[in-house]
């Protein structure tokens, strides 16, 4: 069984960029992301304590995202993917970063999505 807690949407201005330039403009990032864990006890007992607060697992992103420089959206995940395995009792986790407008013409969003398992 894979149960699946989502934040999606998340937007977070981040220092994110090949150049030092782009770095400085700290442009926000969309993540979405996927920790997964056994929600049966959650489901059962309807307690807070049984899973993982949302909250938390924001403040985690917004500490990594925001508090550091990334020169790729692939450097961004893993940083991201690496923190909430060490913070949180998860699984796995699926993170999906992207940036907007990355350069000039139709691309409305540029980025990646990775999966990471806990031990592996």
């Amino acid at each position: 069984m894979r149960d699946t807690i989502l934040l999606e949407g998340v937007q977070i201005p981040a220092a994110l960029g090949v150049t030092a330039a782009e770095r400085r403009m700290r442009r926000p990032v969309r993540l979405d992301v996927e920790l997964e864990r056994d929600l049966r006890a959650a489901g059962r007992s309807d307690r807070i304590a049984s899973t993982i607060d949302y909250k938390t697992v924001y403040d985690a992103i917004e500490k990594v995202a925001g508090g550091q420089d990334h020169r790729l959206v692939e450097a961004l995940a893993e940083r991201v993917a690496a923190a909430l395995l060490a913070e949180f009792d998860v699984d796995a986790v699926t993170i999906s970063v992207r940036k907007s407008r990355p350069f000039a013409g139709v691309v409305e969003y540029a980025g990646v999505r990775i999966r990471r398992e806990r031990g592996a």
